[in-house]
């Protein structure tokens, strides 16, 4: 179908699934912006002639956020998480954007608006028609690793104490040429934290912001990005399929968040973080959800816009 054709339709789905909130991202509507820099490690210049992995210090932004469409949506509610990260480093920006999430639901566009009307709640239940999910999975057994850790994601202690992973594919070209395709993965110094439902059901419903406050006051939060390369039998098109754990993994950089940011998104300022915007030692793999990510971006910040 064309592409723009494709965009309204991908956005379409997901305020199907969580309703229309003019001014807000279709997805991962909830965030907070916070200020960061990214130190790179020595080993990152000689996996990338990316600007970033040799520049020294980088200013940063993250934001963190809950995957629902719905920006009141408690903090304590069963959700994926996202990271987003935005590098400026020589007049040029890039962007990572990873989740909670260890896998994606679905391969290509196509299948990702069938995976959304499968699991989109009956309007007289509120609840999935468990019968459309299990025939959409039976058609689709790749989606069942995403569907099961959306299912049973544990409901975080802190945005800072999750594993976040950019689940596509990017080919990292050294400055001798050689090149190594590898998924990025964010790693909290601070380990994985995670409270139980007793625990949860006593937060209030921004409490992971209240978190974060008290966090920063202490130090920043810190990360390592690590990433992690593809072995000859992995495939780098395939959002769907993890890579086994025994792959090479590369320690690329520190990211150091330190408070949270009021320099942008105000003012009309519309902050995107797109995974497609890529500089010079970085390529996109043939990823088809990671190529559809710019269309169904700009539609949102259309709407978002003209809300």
């Amino acid at each position: 179908m064309p592409g723009d054709d494709l965009s309204e339709r991908l956005v379409d789905a997901i305020n199907a699934s969580y309703g229309v909130h003019p001014g807000f991202r279709a997805a991962h509507a909830k965030g907070l912006l916070c200020a960061a820099t990214f130190t790179p490690s020595a080993a990152a210049a000689a996996l990338s002639r990316a600007p970033h992995f040799s520049n020294g210090d980088v200013r940063t932004h993250v934001r963190f956020s809950n995957g629902s469409g719905d920006p009141g949506a408690p903090d304590a509610a069963r959700d994926g998480r996202g990271m987003a990260v935005k590098l400026y480093v020589d007049g040029v920006i890039t962007d990572i954007v990873a989740l909670s999430l260890p896998a994606f639901f679905a391969r290509t566009p196509e299948d990702l608006l069938a995976f959304n009307e499968a699991r989109r709640a009956d309007p007289e239940t509120g609840a999935p028609n468990v019968e459309r999910v299990t025939a959409y999975l039976s058609e689709h057994p790749e989606a069942i690793t995403a569907v099961t850790a959306a299912m049973t994601h544990p409901i975080p202690a802190s945005y800072a104490t999750l594993t976040y992973h950019a689940l596509h594919a990017f080919r990292f070209v050294a400055p001798d040429g050689t090149a190594r395709f590898g998924r990025y993965h964010l790693v909290p110094a601070a380990g994985e934290h995670h409270l139980d439902d007793e625990a949860a059901a006593a937060q209030s419903p921004d409490y992971l912001r209240d978190e974060l406050a008290a966090r920063f006051a202490r130090g920043p939060a810190v990360f390592r990005l690590e990433v992690q390369l593809a072995g000859d039998s992995d495939p780098t098109d395939d959002p769907t399929e993890m890579w086994p754990d025994d792959r090479e993994v590369v320690v690329v950089g520190r990211l150091a968040i330190t408070a949270f940011a009021d320099d942008r998104e105000h003012d009309g300022d519309i902050l995107v973080f797109d995974p497609t915007r890529v500089t010079d030692g970085i390529e996109m793999s043939n990823d088809a959800i990671l190529r559809a990510r710019s269309g169904a971006y700009r539609v949102s910040v259309a709407r978002r816009a003209s809300a």
